[in-house]
């Protein structure tokens, strides 16, 4: 795993996508993303405004979020209006109900058709909490049979959230980004130490914080031990 501070910071999503969310949310969370050096995942919403207050931020949004049930449609619409409102990245619910059903070539062509739709990479989430490993496994095959970018954990609305079990097993076919419930340095380290290139966090400024804290510490002590 690497150290390289600024290459670690780049690999936290500082995530608001709560119901909730207010524009001064918005702006919090890209005003700690310019402070450490993090990218933002931000409701669709607000984009424009992102992209015109911190234009330097990596930006990723949410389609069909939460739950995954838009029609395809909906979500190829959602997938290129996100893109041209500012999105460098999009993190796309599959339908966990239609993989439940076993149809899969379903799953795989409505992931295509976004994938498709957008020239920017797409995250696959696949809400973990809710399937079998088997089912994880199918939804990792769908992804991948669709050229999607990412696997994403969870989108944080089920109960649970990323396990390294679970990174571990959707590492095995594509890029992984762990989100649900990472809320310290610990917890994102033992993530990437499983295989995920990518945290979600709306602790990522806490979490950066923390890795930040320790680095300068053991770089203080590195330089100790040579005087």
């Amino acid at each position: 795993m690497t150290t390289d501070a600024a290459d670690l910071t780049g690999r936290i999503e500082h995530t608001v996508l709560g119901p909730e969310t207010t524009p001064d949310d918005v702006i919090g969370v890209l005003d700690a993303a310019i402070e450490y050096g993090l990218r933002a995942c931000i409701p669709p919403c607000y984009l424009e405004l992102a992209d015109g207050y911190a234009p330097t931020v990596p930006l990723s949004t949410v389609v069909g979020f939460p739950h995954g049930q838009h029609t395809t449609a909906t979500k190829v619409e959602e997938a290129e209006d996100a893109w041209e409102a500012g999105a460098d990245e999009l993190d796309m619910v599959i339908n966990v109900g239609r993989l439940r059903a076993d149809e899969d070539g379903t799953v795989t062509n409505e992931i295509e058709e976004v994938v498709a739709a957008v020239p920017v990479p797409v995250k696959v989430i696949v809400e973990t909490p809710l399937l079998s490993d088997a089912e994880k496994r199918r939804a990792a095959e769908c992804a991948l049979a669709a050229d999607a970018d990412y696997l994403k954990t969870a989108t944080g609305f089920s109960d649970g959230g990323a396990t390294v079990p679970d990174v571990e097993l959707l590492a095995e076919y594509l890029p992984v980004k762990a989100s649900g419930g990472i809320g310290s340095w610990a917890e994102m380290e033992a993530m990437l130490d499983a295989g995920a290139e990518r945290i979600g966090a709306s602790s990522g400024d806490t979490i950066a914080r923390e890795f930040l804290d320790q680095h300068e510490t053991a770089e203080r002590s590195d330089v100790s031990g040579w005087e």
